[in-house]
């Protein structure tokens, strides 16, 4: 059996993975050949808990495995004490816009802000409570009151004073608006006023659209726009920082959006806003932040739309020039991540043999000879060369492992050859490709 795995955990890979997407919680169960990437990792993560900060682009295929890199990332830093989040690049959202797009990826990333007691999302509410608490009980030991009676309505403005400075001591952009509005969560959370809570923490995701609505419900000047979101991004660092958390890792997937830009000044803009992050974090002007980017190699290398078709960032993110398939350097800010060997696959569907059969309380008799002529059925069919990737083979696998679970009879050899091979790659993408190939 797979060691201290949860009911819960299993379910999630369980249904996550026929599902085709990377389970929330519960991928160190099933991580296999990705050793050197994560000890590198860690190590990043040691100099950003030092008060450098980071920023890293995973690049592989489509299905290759960076999505479940990220959430794998996401439980090492949570085990460090890390605040993160995760957010997708979509049609919708993007890092620079004048239309309210970047705004909608900010609120994303608010929304799915994780801490180790809630590692699915949802934790700003938690954070804004906890540091509320020590605001508190620091104000109550400076002045020498007890903590019962510093919650009375007489020492709200002490408080709102302490709340205030500390604020002012830890951010920059945007610090005085950002300290009013968790004045204001403060009053509805020891007034037990839901509206004005729910009102502040609307504020803080970047919910509010004008200017004047956020003023009559909060009395603050600016909301979160497209201009401002990376600052406040920062402030929210500094402020997990000041809680006593290590750092803020914030994971941004399916960059392959941005290269679907359709104009080149809207793309370029994005890229230049990419640009400001790296070199924010790589010369020192921000402390304890980490960000993380997936993407395909296209997004990364393609002349015309990638990356690189901006050259101070093809200048930045070129690979080591003395790296091989065989002598690779982890430390560089690009890590390419190489498909899974087949041993390496064949480790992984044992594990998930295992862990269905704890999800289902059942004993599929499936032997490792079985397993492997899965393997060869699926890696000797037409395109599987070219097209197959992990997921499917994984998808594959447990879907054939339902059928089996319901329907105990059934002839394994059979199913194994109604496999086929796909080419999962999204149809504008490949679309796409074929143009800049004209």
């Amino acid at each position: 059996m797979i060691d201290n795995i949860k009911p819960k955990e299993a379910t999630s890979i369980i249904n996550s993975l026929v599902s085709g997407v990377v389970p929330k919680i519960g991928v160190q169960h099933i991580t296999v050949g990705r050793s050197e990437e994560i000890n590198a990792f860690i190590t990043a993560l040691e100099d950003v808990k030092n008060g450098h900060s980071m920023a890293k682009f995973w690049i592989g295929d489509f299905g290759s495995g960076k999505s479940f890199m990220l959430h794998l990332l996401n439980t090492v830093a949570l085990k460090q004490k890390f605040v993160v989040s995760n957010a997708d690049f979509t049609p919708d959202n993007r890092l620079y816009s004048n239309d309210g797009k970047s705004v909608i990826l900010y609120s994303a990333i608010m929304d799915n802000i994780a801490i180790q007691t809630k590692p699915e999302g949802g934790a700003l509410q938690t954070l804004l409570e906890k540091w509320i608490e020590q605001v508190i009980t620091k104000t109550a030991e400076d002045n020498h009151i007890s903590l019962t009676d510093i919650r009375n309505d007489q020492y709200l403005a002490l408080i709102q004073n302490s709340i205030m400075k500390t604020v002012n001591d830890i951010t920059e952009v945007g610090g005085f608006d950002f300290g009013s509005v968790i004045v204001k969560y403060y009053e509805g959370y020891i007034k037990g006023d839901e509206m004005l809570r729910r009102n502040a923490l609307k504020w803080l995701k970047g919910e509010y659209k004008t200017k004047t609505e956020a003023r009559q419900d909060l009395g603050v000047r600016e909301v979160i726009n497209d201009s401002n979101f990376y600052d406040m991004l920062k402030n929210f660092c500094k402020f997990f920082v000041s809680m006593g958390y290590s750092g803020f890792m914030i994971n941004l997937d399916e960059a392959i959006n941005l290269y679907k830009i359709s104009t080149s000044a809207a793309r370029e803009k994005n890229y230049e806003k990419i640009l400001s992050i790296y070199n924010d974090c790589f010369q020192g002007k921000i402390s304890n932040l980490f960000i993380n980017f997936a993407g395909t190699k296209e997004f990364l290398e393609n002349e015309r739309r990638g990356l690189f078709s901006y050259q101070a960032l093809k200048s930045r993110l070129e690979t080591n020039k003395f790296e091989t398939l065989e002598i690779r350097d982890f430390a560089q800010p690009v890590i390419k991540l190489t498909p899974l060997d087949h041993n390496e696959i064949f480790v992984l569907l044992k594990k998930l043999k295992l862990i269905f059969d704890f999800n289902y309380k059942t004993e599929l008799n499936i032997s490792d000879d079985e397993i492997f002529g899965f393997m060869e059925e699926m890696f000797n069919k037409p395109g599987a060369s070219e097209f197959l990737t992990p997921r499917e083979v994984i998808r594959d696998f447990l879907n054939i492992l339902n059928i089996i679970r319901q329907n105990p009879g059934v002839d394994k050899k059979q199913l194994f050859g109604e496999i086929e091979i796909s080419d999962e790659r999204p149809n504008d993408i490949v679309l796409l490709d074929s143009i800049e190939e004209i």
